[in-house]
């Protein structure tokens, strides 16, 4: 006789797996439509819209942080406590963003050389990216993998789709913000299908101001920490040497994003309490980052010319070192999450801290690429070790709720 609990397991590793194949082809499917942006940019407009366009990107991405932290607020609360709701805050949270970038018009105007009109767009664009945090977080929190993919796809069609139209319909820079942002409009509408659970009314506790301030500042600080090298590459070295740093950073980035599926299965787990959800979360993206170190110490030259191409094979020696910094900071990722999980204050302290000695080290350090490279490496390593003591310290993955099924 075939036992229950077995059968119970295979069913949900065969889920999970099924699970992460769905949300990993969302995440490739979000990447590729937003590397196709530039591209056609490149090819539909001249070099001052082009220029105009990668600032637009910019701002959007620095001004929709606070949706991810929208979305993994939303989906700890909604682990915990079921039916949690985030209608009141997820339309402030969109709003403040978007008051923000209309804020800013007279100032970001004249010096990014930006349209009023164009700034105002991205205020509406931009909100409208933010709110999407919302649904994503019901749909991570219930563990709905694959509807939350589906719901990811929406989001990338509906954040990019526009922009991509307007640059086939060669519509401009300016026509092709607007064809975005009335587009980006139907993104809430569409995720509000997505998300609809019939018959479940919602539950009486709500996702407050407090923990999407939390989750969001954490989303900040990995990302200021992980790019911080590259900017400082860009400040100190010379043209032709920061241009190769920036080819290494895609291996840095390449091990970062990679495993990252593993921590949005794991996370209404760690908001459960799960140890074991920790330590098996841990465990995926360590080896997925000793695999990907392991390749680049055997391939490193054909790691760097895949990155940037020919002209960049004899830097292939330090292609393990970015791909090191890049394995680490994911363990970082996951380790923050987990203590956003656990409802403690200051996750993002040790990032920040790590940020400032990055700087002030390379900027005293001689300014050559091997220096900064190591320096990089040398702080990933320091936010590891801080982030893992603070994890300890707050007492993220202590079992205090529902374990994975055993």
């Amino acid at each position: 006789m075939e036992d229950p609990a077995k059968t119970v397991r295979d069913q949900y590793k065969r889920r999970i797996g099924l699970s992460g194949a769905a949300v990993a082809v969302a995440t490739a499917v979000t990447s590729g439509l937003g590397y196709v942006v530039p591209v056609l940019g490149a090819r539909r407009l001249d070099a001052a819209d082009l220029g105009a366009l990668a600032t637009v990107l910019a701002i959007v991405a620095i001004a929709s942080v606070p949706g991810t932290g929208l979305q993994i607020a939303v989906a700890v609360q909604r682990a915990r406590h079921p039916g949690s709701t985030a209608r009141h805050v997820g339309w402030i949270t969109a709003g403040v963003c978007a008051g923000v970038v209309a804020l800013l018009t007279p100032i970001a105007g004249p010096v990014l050389d930006l349209p009023p009109q164009l700034m105002l767009l991205l205020a509406v664009y931009t909100g409208a990216i933010v709110v999407a945090g919302r649904w994503l977080g019901q749909l991570q929190g219930d563990e709905r993998f694959l509807r939350l993919a589906l719901g990811m796809a929406v989001l990338a069609a509906g954040r990019y789709g526009g922009l991509v139209a307007g640059l086939l319909l060669g519509a401009g820079l300016t026509g092709s913000v607007l064809i975005a942002t009335v587009v980006s409009l139907l993104i809430p509408v569409a995720l509000t299908a997505v998300a609809r659970v019939p018959g479940s009314p919602p539950g009486d506790r709500g996702v407050s101001a407090r923990h999407v301030i939390t989750a969001g500042s954490a989303t900040l600080a990995m990302l200021v920490v992980s790019y911080a090298d590259l900017l400082l590459a860009r400040a100190l070295l010379p043209a032709a040497a920061s241009g190769a740093y920036a080819v290494g950073t895609v291996l840095t980035k390449g091990a970062l994003w990679a495993p990252q599926v593993v921590t949005v299965l794991a996370l209404p787990r760690l908001a459960q309490g799960s140890r074991r959800a920790l330590i098996i979360a841990v465990g995926l993206v360590a080896g997925s980052g000793t695999l990907l170190v392991a390749a680049s110490a055997l391939a490193g030259g054909l790691a760097f010319r895949f990155a940037g191409g020919d002209g960049y094979v004899d830097l292939g020696r330090y292609a393990p070192v970015f791909a090191l910094t890049g394995a680490l900071y994911a363990l970082v990722f996951v380790l923050v999450n987990a203590q956003v999980a656990a409802g403690a204050k200051w996750p993002s302290a040790p990032l920040w801290v790590s940020t400032a000695v990055l700087v002030v080290v390379a900027w005293l350090a001689p300014h050559t690429f091997p220096v900064i490279m190591w320096c990089a490496a040398g702080t990933a390593a320091l936010a590891l070790a801080a982030t893992a003591w603070a994890t300890v310290r707050s007492g993220a993955g202590k079992l205090t709720g529902a374990a994975l099924t055993s």
